[in-house]
């Protein structure tokens, strides 16, 4: 199944606590929703749940990256 990237606006403060509790081996459950969500938005239907795959080391604009697996029947 293709994977789709996700890249999620955030601020440094919530990044680092969503990295943290990822190498704690927790989930940040709303960032993982809105992740799904951002799927859903274009047009994907998610296939699991998102996968956190890391953040962006940008001095102004942080992201959250995660990945989805998506149905191929749905890509675009």
């Amino acid at each position: 199944m293709p994977l789709l990237r996700i890249h999620l606006d955030s601020d440094r403060i919530t990044a680092q606590r969503v990295l943290r509790l990822h190498q704690d081996g927790k989930t940040h459950h709303e960032s993982r929703e809105a992740a799904r969500a951002e799927a859903w938005r274009q047009g994907r239907t998610p296939a699991g749940d998102p996968t956190f795959v890391g953040i962006t080391n940008g001095r102004r604009h942080v992201q959250l990256l995660y990945d989805v697996e998506v149905y191929s029947e749905t890509a675009r």
